[in-house]
């Protein structure tokens, strides 16, 4: 299984963040010594009052510079230290409070970074990778992984690293101060890591499980909810939500075996916590008593075991993060780190107003291996012509919209326009210069003007009326509550089926296709509205290349030519008439419908 590393792909995404965010890393990482040196002095003060004030103990060297303070009087000196807790304290809040906000800052812009890197990534992966993936999932990968990752890359990172180095200070000044009683704390130390080491392999478990129960979740979910008008119309929704609880109860018991091993690790701490401090007690006041440690000194030593498991408990609760964290980053890499299937060449040129010819030669194509759906089909589309693409379902025609598109590619033979392999051209310049009017009619949850506008975004508004026009929709859509600017719901939603196909229609003319391609336009829609669609389909071919995937054939005497696909091979092409005089497999596929 592959792991995220420095050499992956999300590692130098790191590293370019990292570069570019320099200037608050120094920053939050001189707020962090700051907090670090504040708990530091934190106990000192109070070894002041309590040796050298109340006790009357003389000053060692290191504190001399102190002596004159200390000879103003005893309430003088007293205030001057009451003042010292509360100016180490002020600082202290000040510096966390500046690290924090700019440790948040960095994890949002990392953040903002990363998702918009992976939503680019996912929108040039094939379909073929979409229609193998879930959509649950991949929302979990956006939203979900990127916040773990965003708490690792800011928040916990300098956390950790505030825990670690106060940590081996408060251990550095311990041994300074007294190395017998400190090197007692040091001993207690190593079961408590060696239990932590074992129980973080639990967490790093539970975790990956976790978050792949929580991407199954969503993935149902999604899978609901897009499809709720089916549930609703088929009374399946007890069984949907049999369904999903069986989800939500995979998740539920995950998560509660990741916050036991979570658990576990806090509670081993808090025991040799209390241990550890129990133990410097009795060693500590021996020492006190034998003269070898004064009574600050033991207040330090006891201030500092305190803060002492407080970076080990905030260490050990890092850790289960760090191990959640770890399964978020090895999902993200491991999408990072797909190539897409269909890359432009590094020498690919523009498609630029073409005339619209189109030749398949010898194509063969397959979604799944050993399982051809188009086998040696050769035709050729002359500029400007009208063809219809039929056969019965599973015969390979919207394949073939698929491939000009170049959505996918063709496992060999090659496919031209005007004399030119599409796979020369950039597939943005490609799909500009062909007008898409696809089946389902897929429409955004925005105004229709930005629907229309969609496949042309400079379009103006005449442009975008004229589109409308062309594709008999500006009649309903002026009657619509704000017109062009009425908002139409999800996936179109609040329109009916011939409105949103008509819709869809004028957003692939607004472009100004020199190649036209709709499948099914009429299958799904009544009879009014496929005369509308029929008729702007003709008012829409003017000069354009045009093909039509349909299963209607009572218009058929208006395409200059019929293609007919049977079994991923093209069986027959020519006008309708001739067609149905050869009495072929056209003439079947006609007599079938007329049958149904």
């Amino acid at each position: 299984m592959k792991t995220w590393l420095p050499s992956s792909r999300l590692g130098a995404v790191i590293r370019e963040n990292l570069r570019h965010q320099r200037s608050g890393l120094v920053i939050a990482t001189l707020c962090l010594l700051g907090v670090i040196a504040m708990d530091l002095l934190a106990p000192w003060p109070l070894k002041i009052v309590f040796d050298h004030i109340l006790l009357g103990q003389p000053l060692p060297a290191a504190l001399s510079p102190l002596k004159g303070l200390l000879d103003l009087g005893t309430w003088p000196a007293l205030m001057a230290m009451a003042g010292a807790i509360a100016v180490i304290a002020i600082l202290a809040g000040a510096f966390s409070y500046l690290q924090l906000f700019t440790t948040a800052k960095i994890g949002h812009r990392f953040t903002y970074r990363l998702r918009s890197l992976l939503f680019a990534h996912l929108q040039r992966l094939s379909l073929a990778y979409h229609h193998r993936s879930s959509t649950g999932e991949l929302l979990t990968n956006v939203a979900g992984d990127t916040n773990q990752l965003r708490d690792v890359f800011a928040d916990w990172a300098l956390t950790f690293a505030a825990q670690l180095l106060t940590f081996i200070a408060m251990l550095g000044v311990m041994f300074w101060l007294n190395w017998q009683l400190a090197l007692v704390v040091a001993i207690a130390l190593i079961p408590l890591m060696v239990v932590i080491a074992v129980l973080n392999q639990r967490v790093k478990v539970t975790a990956r499980d976790q978050r792949r129960f929580e991407g199954r979740m969503a993935s149902r979910l999604n899978e609901v909810l897009s499809t709720i008008a089916l549930v609703q119309a088929f009374g399946r929704q007890h069984y949907e939500e049999n369904r999903f609880q069986t989800e939500i109860e995979a998740n539920y018991k995950s998560g509660i075996r990741s916050a036991r091993a979570a658990g576990a690790i806090t509670k081993a701490i808090a025991v040799v916590s209390a241990a550890g401090t129990a133990i410097i007690v009795l060693v500590g006041a021996q020492q006190v008593l034998a003269g070898r440690l004064t009574p600050g000194e033991l207040l330090i030593f006891l201030a500092y075991v305190t803060s002492l498991y407080k970076p080990v408990r905030g260490l050990g609760r890092l850790s289960a993060k760090f191990s959640r964290a770890a399964a978020s980053a090895q999902r993200v890499n491991e999408i990072l780190e797909i190539e897409p299937d269909i890359a432009d060449d590094a020498e690919a040129i523009e498609l630029i107003r073409p005339a619209g010819e189109i030749v398949f030669e010898e194509v063969c194509f397959g979604y799944a291996q050993g399982r051809p759906v188009l086998d040696r089909v050769s035709f050729r589309i002359a500029a400007g012509e009208r063809v219809a693409l039929v056969g019965p379902s599973g015969a390979g025609k919207s394949t073939v919209l698929s491939l000009l598109l170049r959505l996918y590619e063709p496992a060999s033979g090659r496919i031209l326009i005007d004399g030119i392999d599409i796979r020369r051209f950039k597939r943005e310049s490609l799909r500009r210069a062909i007008g898409i009017v696809p089946q389902d009619n897929m429409l955004l949850a925005v105004s229709v003007r930005e629907n229309i506008a969609y496949g042309h975004p400079q379009a103006g508004t005449d442009a975008i009326e004229q589109a409308a026009r062309n594709a008999r929709a500006h009649e309903f859509i002026i009657d619509l509550a704000e017109g062009y600017d009425t908002e139409i719901g999800e996936r179109g939603n609040l329109l009916s089926g011939g409105q949103r196909q008509r819709l869809c229609l004028a957003r692939a003319l607004v472009k100004e296709p020199a190649i036209l391609v709709m499948d099914e336009p009429t299958s799904s829609i009544d009879a009014v509205s496929a005369r509308l669609i029929n008729e702007a389909v003709a008012r829409a071919h003017r000069n354009r290349t045009l093909i039509v995937i349909s299963h209607e054939y009572a218009d058929m005497a208006s395409y200059d030519r019929i293609l007919v696909l049977q079994d991923g091979r093209l069986v027959e092409s020519g006008a309708h008439d001739a067609l149905l005089k050869a009495r072929g497999s056209y003439l079947a596929l006609v007599e079938r419908r007329h049958a149904s």
